[in-house]
C-alpha cells in the first residue's frame, strides 16, 4: 500500500540564480482584485515544509506571491524557444507564469514552485497573462489522477481565485479567474536549450548542461556508449531516459497529453503543464484530446513517437558542444528503453509481477487485443483483471504464468473504478460554475488518492540518481 509523501522541514536553495543573468527576466506579479483560495496541497506542501501557512499567509505567499524566506528575491519568468506542432517558434517563453521558488525534498532533490497565470512577462506577446479557474481545476484533476496511476507529474501545489473576468474562445465567457501554483522537478524545457543553440550561445549551453547534471542526477550512459566522458552526451542519455518511461507511462494511464510540444518537454522527464488533455473512452491510438490538433500529431498512439522526436530536437541543440555520432547513440535507445517501460508499468497497473520485456510485450499484446474487442475503458479493464481474475481466452494463457501481486485493499472489491473521463470533468466544473459548489471535487480528490492507495508504490521514474 502507498504510504504519504514523507514530511520535511523548509530548505529554500535558490539554485537557479548562478542562472538567472540569462534564463530568465525577473518580473513581479499581477495585482489581483481578490484572493481567495480554493485548493492547497497540503499532502505535498508537508514535504518542503510549507504546510505550516495559515490560510491568511498561505493567499499572500501564492496568490499575491511574496517571496518566501531566503528565496528568490523576485520571481523569473523563464526564457526558451520550441517547436509547437513541429513549426519553429523563437518568440515564446513564460508568458503566463514563473518560477516563484525552489525548495529542498526531504530526499534533498530540488523542487521549484512554479505558476501558471499569474500575470503578463515579456513573453505574453497578446496574451493576458491570465489563467481560468476551469483551467485550474482541471489541472488538479489531471494531477491527482495521474498521480495515482503511478506517472512521474508535477503536483498542483495551490489554487487561488483572483476575482477577474476572462474571455476565452474556446469556453462560455466571462469566465472566473484562478493563479494556480504547481510543485515540480524543475523547469528547464527542451527549448531552453533550443533557445541557447539557435543564440549560438556554447557557454550558457554549457552551464546549463552542467546545472541540469547537478539538479537532475542520474546513471551514467551504458558501457561502450561513444562519448560517454562528456557533460553534454551523459545529459542527452539521461533525457531519453526518462521520456522513453514517461512515454510509457503515460500510455499505461491512457492519457493523452494534447501538447507535445518541445517547449512542453522537461528535462526531469516529469510530466506538467496540462491544456487540452483527455483520458481515453476506449483503446483508440487515434483519439486525441486538443480540439486544434487538426492531423493527430499528438494522438494517444503517436505520443512515444512525439517524445522521441522531442529528444531529436535536444540532440540537435547538444550539437553547439558534442559531435552528432554519440548522440544519436542515445537517441538509438529510446525504443528498447520505452518496450522495457511499458512492459514494467503496464505489470505494475494489472497487479502482476513482470516476466522480462519479451514475455511482458506478449501480454501487452494479448491485453490490446482484448481492450479493442471489448470496447471498455482501460480503468475498466485493469480493474476487472487485477491480478489476473476475470481472463479467458488469449488473454488468460498470456496471464497464466504471470504472478499477482497483493491486492487486499478495500478499493478491488468496489464495484467500479475510479476514471477521469471527459463527462465527469465536466460535471465537476459544472457545480462549480453553476452553484459555487465544490464538494464533488473535493470527494472526487479523495477518491483518487484512494486508489492510488490501492496502486501501490509506482515503479520509480528511470535516468535518476
Amino acid at each position: 500500500m502507498r504510504g504519504e509523501p514523507q514530511a520535511a522541514s523548509y530548505r529554500p536553495d535558490p539554485a537557479i540564480l548562478i542562472l538567472a543573468d540569462w534564463i530568465g527576466d525577473p518580473v513581479p506579479s499581477a495585482n489581483f482584485p481578490s484572493t481567495t483560495l480554493r485548493f492547497r496541497n497540503d499532502r505535498h506542501a508537508a514535504t518542503v515544509g510549507l504546510d505550516h501557512f495559515s490560510d491568511v499567509e498561505w493567499c499572500a505567499h501564492f496568490g499575491r506571491f511574496e517571496p518566501l524566506p531566503d528565496n528568490l528575491p523576485q520571481p523569473l519568468a523563464l526564457r526558451y524557444h520550441g517547436h509547437q506542432f513541429r513549426v519553429y517558434n523563437p518568440d515564446i517563453g513564460d508568458g503566463r507564469g514563473f518560477l516563484f521558488a525552489q525548495v529542498r525534498d526531504g530526499a534533498g532533490r530540488l523542487l521549484d514552485l512554479g505558476t501558471k497565470g499569474s500575470g503578463q512577462t515579456p513573453w505574453s506577446r497578446d496574451g493576458d497573462g491570465r489563467l481560468t479557474l476551469k483551467g485550474a481545476v482541471r489541472e488538479i484533476l489531471a494531477t491527482e489522477m495521474l498521480e495515482a496511476l503511478g506517472v512521474n507529474t508535477s503536483k498542483t501545489f495551490s489554487v487561488i481565485e483572483t476575482g477577474e473576468e476572462l474571455w476565452r474562445n474556446d469556453e462560455p465567457s466571462p469566465t472566473r479567474s484562478a493563479v494556480l501554483t504547481r510543485l515540480s522537478h524543475g523547469h528547464i524545457r527542451i527549448g531552453t536549450f533550443q533557445r541557447l543553440f539557435a543564440l549560438n550561445e556554447p557557454e550558457h549551453m554549457a552551464a546549463l548542461v552542467d546545472y541540469c547534471l547537478a539538479i537532475f542526477p542520474g546513471p551514467p550512459p551504458p558501457d561502450g556508449a561513444p562519448g560517454r566522458e562528456q557533460s553534454a552526451v551523459q545529459l542527452m542519455h539521461l533525457v531519453v531516459e526518462r521520456l522513453a518511461d514517461l512515454a510509457a507511462s503515460w500510455m499505461v494511464a491512457g492519457f493523452v497529453h494534447g501538447v507535445l510540444n518541445t517547449d512542453n518537454m522537461n528535462i526531469s522527464g516529469e510530466s506538467f503543464d496540462y491544456g487540452p488533455w483527455r483520458f481515453l473512452p476506449r483503446w483508440d491510438p487515434a483519439f486525441t484530446a486538443a480540439y486544434f490538433d487538426h492531423q493527430g500529431l499528438y494522438a494517444f498512439g503517436r505520443q512515444p513517437e512525439a517524445l522521441h522526436w522531442n529528444c531529436g530536437q535536444l540532440g540537435v541543440a547538444l550539437r553547439l558542444l558534442a559531435d552528432a555520432p554519440p548522440l544519436i547513440a542515445a537517441m538509438e535507445r529510446f525504443g528498447p528503453l520505452y518496450m522495457a517501460a511499458i512492459g514494467r508499468h503496464w505489470c505494475w497497473r494489472l497487479g502482476v509481477a513482470s516476466r522480462g520485456v519479451e514475455q511482458d510485450a506478449a501480454l501487452l499484446a494479448a491485453c490490446e487485443a482484448n481492450l479493442h474487442e471489448s470496447g471498455e475503458t482501460p480503468d475498466a479493464f485493469f480493474f476487472r483483471h487485477r491480478g489476473g481474475r476475470g481472463a479467458d481466452g488469449d488473454l488468460a494463457k498470456a496471464l497464466s504464468e504471470y504472478e499477482a501481486e497483493p491486492s487486499t485493499h478495500s478499493y478491488w472489491s468496489g464495484d467500479a473504478p475510479q476514471s477521469m473521463l471527459i463527462d465527469e470533468v465536466e460535471q465537476i466544473w459544472s457545480a462549480i460554475a453553476d452553484g459555487d459548489d465544490w464538494q464533488p471535487l473535493v470527494d472526487k480528490i479523495a477518491a483518487v488518492r484512494h486508489m492510488g492507495e490501492a496502486h501501490g508504490p509506482a515503479p520509480s521514474p528511470v535516468g535518476h540518481a
